[in-house]
């Protein structure tokens, strides 16, 4: 999260030990050190929830998709019904209209 180094913390150390005193040190390590749990935890609940909806998301966008694929497979069938019909009408009046030949 944040690119300290040892060398760092030794020195905020050693300054808020100067600035603070050695009596409030503790405890004020203590509530910085609950704020901070408490920051992160927070910031893990908000990125579960939205790493959640994007879930979500992704699901409904998914079952949208098939079901529009389930509806253009519908419609096919009921195309490819129709054109049949209409094939075997246009050979029955085909067989219909012609005269046979009778010599």
């Amino acid at each position: 999260m944040f690119d300290i180094g040892f060398s760092e913390l030794c020195v905020v150390g050693l300054v808020s030990l100067i600035v603070i005193g050695p009596e409030k040190l503790p405890k004020i390590a203590r509530i910085a050190g609950f704020w901070l749990g408490k920051t992160q935890h927070t910031v893990a609940k908000i990125k579960a929830e939205i790493k959640e909806e994007l879930d979500a998301e992704e699901l409904r966008s998914a079952i949208n998709a098939q079901i529009a694929d389930e509806e253009l497979s519908h419609i096919s069938k009921d195309i490819n019904l129709a054109a049949e019909s209409l094939n075997r009408s246009a050979e029955s009046m085909a067989l219909t209209d012609n005269p046979v030949d009778k010599n």
